[in-house]
């Protein structure tokens, strides 16, 4: 199944968050849905944007060296949530990915992660978070925004110094 345009499917679910596309992946049954859901109630709390960039399948392109993801144009704004059928939410229909959130067995995952260890995904190296399958998604939608807030941190820490 290949769509929109240029660029590579692959099952995953998307969202912004804040400023911050991120990309949500993990095998199937694992929750992708149910942390995207989590993370835009919790840019509601928040006060910060928060959309949906697609559900289950997210079409991937390297753009002027930054990784661009595209939801399916027929499935825009709709999203599962497991024994409750398919919702509706706000949609941006592309978004730059600054963040790939990727849910893994609690076994694989170090107790401390060191330095920024990236994800290569079309040839760019995207910062990543790992996530455990165990927890709930507002757990792991929380560890996705203490990440983005320490990411913007570092950004603004940069900033300053140049």
């Amino acid at each position: 199944m290949s769509e929109p345009g240029d660029g590579h499917g692959r099952h995953a679910t998307a969202v912004v968050f804040g400023e911050w596309g991120v990309l949500i992946l993990g095998p199937a049954g694992s929750g992708k849905s149910a942390l995207a859901l989590a993370l835009l109630a919790r840019a509601r709390v928040s006060g910060v944007f928060g959309a949906l960039i697609g559900d289950d399948r997210i079409w991937l392109e390297a753009r002027n060296g930054r990784l661009v993801a595209r939801g399916a144009p027929q499935t825009a704004g709709m999203i599962e949530r497991r024994a409750v059928g398919i919702l509706t939410a706000p949609f941006e229909s592309e978004a730059v990915i600054r963040l790939a959130a990727e849910l893994c067995p609690a076994d694989n995952l170090p107790r401390f992660p060191e330095g920024s260890e990236g994800l290569v995904i079309e040839g760019l190296t995207v910062p990543r978070i790992q996530l455990s399958l165990g927890q709930s998604a507002s757990d792991n939608a929380l560890a996705v925004e203490e990440k983005v807030q320490a990411m913007l941190q570092v950004r603004r820490a940069k900033a300053n110094f140049a």
